[in-house]
């Protein structure tokens, strides 16, 4: 079952003897309309699990180069007709290569359950403390087994 406002781009893979190349997200992608305002990364280890997260504000685009991770995605947006229905989908090595998009009011979190994983992220806007949300991974709202 898909979130409301959450999209996962498929992504294609050119490969050859050399290895391959990916092309994860363009400017002008429909899936990418909320726009650039900052790139990270992220080294996660085996087992670990980040969760819950979210932005008031922005949305974020997700990719994981190396590694595997479980993620879970919720909707917390009251006025959203997927409001609290969570979604979960493997990311990473020996899956269908993708990027996923989450929007403003979805809170997300992971479990690497193959790592080391390297996270590459880009989110609408620049970091900002005020528009940061932050749940406990065990929260019994949402009632999430990792």
């Amino acid at each position: 079952n898909m979130i409301e406002g959450v999209a996962i781009k498929e992504l294609v893979t050119h490969t050859d003897n050399r290895g391959f190349f990916r092309e994860i997200i363009r400017a002008n992608d429909d899936f990418f309309s909320a726009g650039f305002g900052q790139l990270s990364h992220s080294l996660v280890y085996s087992g670990i699990t980040k969760a819950w997260h979210s932005h008031k504000v922005q949305s974020q685009w997700t990719y994981v180069a190396t590694g595997t991770l479980k993620v879970a995605l919720h909707d917390m947006r009251k006025d959203s007709l997927t409001y609290q229905q969570t979604m979960e989908f493997l990311v990473g090595e020996n899956t269908q290569a993708s990027v996923y998009l989450f929007p403003p009011g979805v809170v997300h979190g992971y479990k690497c359950i193959k790592g080391p994983a390297n996270v590459i992220y880009v989110t609408s806007g620049q970091y900002d403390l005020e528009d940061e949300v932050r749940i406990p991974y065990d929260n019994p709202e949402i009632g999430f087994k990792w």
